[in-house]
């Protein structure tokens, strides 16, 4: 039999304030790394409990935290407290993504046909 697992009321407890209280940490926003920190654990014990049975609260707090790190993001990004390559760094986590469209069509969905000329210009001596 292996040690006795840290998962307490307390440890929930603490999950639950971090969630809450990030910033009293002196988190810039909620993730999973800060929770697991403050927790004690490494993030591979946060994973397993939230997959384990009978840890439903844990699993919805440990989503909570991802839910909440994507608004952060959003919202500081949008009024400028973020730069912008960081936004895009936290909300690629998220799925989403810059995406550039590059094709082309002509009206009705056909090829665009296009003409290349060139032109000499010489200079009169």
């Amino acid at each position: 039999m292996g040690r006795p697992s840290k998962y307490t009321p307390e440890m929930l407890e603490a999950a639950r304030e971090y969630l809450v209280n990030y910033e009293d940490h002196d988190h810039a926003f909620p993730s999973a790394v800060g929770l697991a920190d403050v927790l004690g654990i490494g993030e591979t014990t946060l994973y397993r409990w939230a997959d384990e049975e009978g840890k439903e609260e844990f699993r919805e707090i440990l989503d909570a935290v991802s839910r909440r790190q994507q608004l952060v993001a959003w919202n500081k990004g949008l009024k400028g407290d973020y730069n912008a390559n960081l936004v895009k760094l936290l909300l690629g986590k998220h799925g989403y993504h810059d995406k550039q469209d590059n094709t082309h069509s002509a009206p009705g969905g056909g090829p665009v046909e296009t003409k290349t000329t060139f032109q000499f210009i010489g200079v009169n001596a």
